[in-house]
């Protein structure tokens, strides 16, 4: 099919520059404009930004002229990495104007006619777009770490239905984009605290795992306790979870096995940023690391590890996911895909 013309908002920050690298030769969208704030515009790609990913910036885009915020755009999908004190506004504005905004900022995840997908998960909520009244559509994507909170929790309250979780995270520097965390506060030390990252956890978990009914999200009936940490790791949010079923697994190799079967439509349509395994569960104790495995299917993979009983709730469970790629632009991009699969966006 003929590639459809994508612009990146937030160009030149850390997200942006996550979009621009892996939409590099995607087979179905060309990256044709670039957004930034007005201290980028007017400049060409390679002289506006700093660039900071282990790849050289695309040839196709080092030349593209940035342009400010309120620019007037073709192409009829926006990945949006911006900052969220600017987001909100601008995507709304970008929305009446036409355009799909398939959005990592934090914003309007929680609006009640905004989609908020994993399309592994809950793709049916892309209805809730036909609420939405501008002639464009917002689309969004979960924070980093309820993406691999909500993965893992999927299959099992679809099997066992989940009543409570304990979730304690550990996070990338990444996560706080660019230059992100001073090295006075965080070499040698935990951070034991990141802005809105529990309350981000424990709604948006609800909302991913809810039901569309009659037009309206009913937000999934569990409960989520959520402590969020900053480490001294690269890349990589490790996350530590116990969790509390309604009926009882009968073995720890029941739970293994939902693990490891569960499959959603980006695998059944075989869509270009799905991985195989959506969850990948390891045997070894020592297992997943963030310097050894946060790469596994480019980074788009959810990793589970030391799945063992817990003696104050049922399960517990180690997950690691790439907060930079499965955790913010790659999981836009899939979900951009899913929206063209399923024919909200025409080619």
């Amino acid at each position: 099919m003929k590639k459809i013309p994508v612009a990146i908002l937030g160009a030149t920050g850390a997200v942006g520059q996550k979009f621009i690298k892996l939409l590099e030769n995607h087979p179905w969208f060309e990256v044709r404009e670039l957004v930034a704030s007005t201290r980028s515009s007017g400049k060409t790609y390679q002289v506006a930004t700093h660039w900071k990913q282990n790849t050289p910036i695309p040839q196709a885009v080092k030349n593209l002229v940035v342009q400010e915020l309120d620019a007037p755009l073709q192409s009829p999908i926006l990945f949006s990495g911006l900052d969220s004190s600017v987001a909100g506004e601008a995507e709304t504005r970008y929305a009446q104007l036409g355009h799909w905004v398939i959005s990592n900022s934090k914003n309007h995840r929680m609006d009640p006619d905004v989609p908020l997908v994993i399309p592994e998960i809950n793709p049916d909520h892309f209805e809730l777009v036909r609420q939405q009244k501008t002639s464009g559509k917002i689309v969004t994507n979960s924070n980093c770490s309820t993406m691999f909170l909500a993965m893992a929790l999927h299959p099992l309250h679809r099997r066992w239905g989940v009543q409570r979780v304990m979730v304690t995270t550990m996070q990338a520097i990444s996560g706080a984009g660019y230059p992100g965390v001073p090295s006075w506060d965080i070499l040698g030390n935990v951070i034991p605290y990141i802005s809105d990252e529990e309350e981000k956890m424990q709604t948006e978990t609800q909302k991913i795992l809810g039901q569309l009914t009659q037009g309206r999200i009913e937000m999934a009936p569990f409960t989520v306790s959520a402590s969020c940490n900053r480490v001294a790791v690269v890349e990589g949010h490790t996350e530590s979870v116990s969790v509390e079923f309604v009926d009882k697994p009968q073995s720890l190799d029941e739970v293994v096995a939902v693990l490891r079967q569960f499959r959603g439509l980006p695998q059944e349509r075989n869509l270009p940023f799905a991985p195989p395994e959506p969850l990948v569960v390891f045997e070894e104790n020592d297992r997943p690391q963030p310097q050894r495995d946060v790469d596994t299917y480019n980074g788009m993979a959810t990793l589970v590890g030391r799945l063992r009983s817990c003696p104050v709730l049922d399960v517990k469970f180690t997950l690691l996911g790439h907060n930079t790629v499965r955790g913010a632009a790659g999981a836009a991009i899939l979900n951009a895909e899913t929206l063209v699969e399923l024919g909200y966006i025409k080619p």
